[in-house]
């Protein structure tokens, strides 16, 4: 007798790189392998960034947190932006973020790239 409470609901492990739709209860399962956080202050200009970004890309979530920065809290509410992607250069986030830093007037943007903190500051 099978025990495992997985199998006995019939759910079944999905194997990925594999068809699943020959199987009894069809599926598609799509995998995407690149993560990018913006950590965005909620300043004026910061929507319009959100709705780009959620015009551009398929999956992404928001958050809403309390800054912690130098030792102190800020009065500005931040947003964490999570974008789930596949095939994003690195390079190309750290020019995005620039961009967004300079449209936000801030001195510096905070993002992470597939788990890597990166921040980009003004020069």
């Amino acid at each position: 007798m099978d025990t495992n409470p997985v199998h006995s609901l019939g759910i079944h492990q999905p194997r990925i790189g594999t068809d699943m739709t020959n199987e009894p209860h069809k599926f598609n399962v799509k995998i995407l392998k690149d993560s990018v956080k913006f950590y965005l202050p909620r300043v004026e200009g910061y929507l319009e960034i959100v709705r780009g970004m959620a015009s551009r890309y398929s999956g992404m979530s928001l958050i809403e947190f309390d800054g912690y920065f130098e030792g102190k809290f800020e009065p500005v509410k931040y947003t964490k932006v999570e974008i789930h992607t596949n095939d994003i250069d690195e390079q190309c986030m750290m020019e995005t973020a620039n961009e967004i830093r300079i449209v936000l007037k801030q001195k510096s943007l905070a993002f992470e790239f597939n788990n890597k903190l990166i921040l980009v500051d003004e020069p």
